[in-house]
C-alpha cells in the first residue's frame, strides 16, 4: 500500500517563539536575529532574549518593518532565574510556547587545559551549555499543554570536529550536540522535538566585530566544497525549517550548515 502524502502549510501563524542571543552585536544579521525575522515572517510572534537589550531592540524594529510582532527581554540566560522569567514573560504576553531556539554562546576562554582561566571555564560553560538546559526546563512543561514543540539548539561544526585552537569552545559544542541527542529521547514521546543545527565559518557580526582582515576571510571560505561564505541567513533558514511542521518527522538530527566543510577535505 502505497503511503500517503504528508503536506504542511510552512505558516506559523499562532505560534509563539523564543529566541535567545537575539541581538548582534555589530549592525547586521546574525544567527539569532536572522531566525528571529524569519519566524517572524512566517507569522510568529516572537521573545527576542538578550543580555544587550539594545542589540534585541534593533532585531524587534526590523521585524516590525515587515509588520511581525517581537517583544524584548533583557536576561542573563546562564542564570535560572532570569530563564524563568524569560518564559513567563512570553505566556503572560501571548499565552503559550511553541518553538524554543538556543542560540546563545560565547568564544569563551582561550587556551588549553594547561593554561585556561578556570573561572572564565566555568561561566562559559553556563552560558554555552547550560543556558540550553535551563530554557528548555521552563519551555518543555508550556509544550506539552499543546502537545508539541520545537526545540533547536545551535552547536557548532567546531563541536563535530577536531583542531580547534581552544579547549572550551569545541567542548562546549560538542556538549551541546549530545545533550540535543539526549532531549530528543527524552521527549519525542510527548511531541516534543530536539534538533540542532551546526553552523560554519560563516561571516556574521560576532566574527567580524572582533576584526578580520580579508586574507583570513578569504582561507576561511575556501575551507568548504561550495567555497561560498555563509551568513547568519543560512543559519537562520536552517532553524526555520526544525522549528516548522515541515521537519515534522525530525529530531534528534544534527544539521551541518557549512557549505560541506564537514564532509570531508577536497582531493583535488
Amino acid at each position: 500500500m502505497e503511503a500517503k502524502e504528508r503536506t504542511f502549510d510552512r505558516s506559523l501563524k499562532g505560534r509563539v517563539a523564543i529566541v535567545t542571543g537575539a541581538g548582534s552585536r555589530a549592525e547586521g544579521i546574525g544567527n539569532g536575529r536572522a531566525a528571529a525575522i524569519l519566524l517572524a515572517r512566517d507569522g510568529a510572534r516572537v521573545l527576542l532574549i538578550d543580555a544587550v537589550q539594545e542589540w534585541a531592540q534593533r532585531t524587534q524594529e526590523m521585524i516590525a518593518e515587515e509588520g511581525g510582532e517581537a517583544m524584548v527581554c533583557a536576561a542573563d540566560v546562564s542564570r535560572n532565574e532570569d530563564c524563568q522569567a524569560a518564559v513567563a514573560q512570553a505566556v503572560q504576553q501571548w499565552g503559550r510556547v511553541d518553538i524554543l531556539v538556543n542560540n546563545v554562546g560565547i568564544g569563551g576562554p582561550k587556551g588549553t587545559a594547561v593554561d585556561l582561566d578556570l573561572e572564565e571555564w566555568d561561566q562559559a560553560l553556563r552560558v554555552n551549555v547550560t543556558s540550553m538546559m535551563l530554557m528548555a526546563r521552563h519551555s518543555i512543561p508550556h509544550m506539552l499543554q499543546q502537545g508539541r514543540g520545537s526545540i533547536i539548539n545551535v552547536a557548532s561544526v567546531a563541536g563535530l570536529i577536531g583542531g580547534h585552537p581552544s579547549l572550551l569552545y569545541p567542548t562546549s559544542k560538542g556538549a551541546v550536540v549530545n545533550m540535543t541527542r539526549a532531549m530528543a529521547a527524552h521527549h519525542g514521546a510527548q511531541g516534543i522535538r530536539v534538533n540542532c543545527v551546526a553552523p560554519g565559518m560563516v561571516h556574521t557580526p560576532m566574527v567580524y566585530a572582533r576584526g578580520m582582515s580579508e586574507e583570513v576571510r578569504e582561507v576561511r571560505r575556501k575551507r568548504s566544497f561550495l567555497q561560498i561564505e555563509g551568513s547568519g541567513w543560512d543559519v537562520g533558514h536552517a532553524i526555520r525549517y526544525l522549528a516548522s511542521d515541515e521537519s515534522g518527522w525530525v529530531t534528534g538530527t544534527i544539521f551541518p550548515v557549512d557549505a560541506g566543510a564537514t564532509a570531508g577535505r577536497h582531493s583535488y
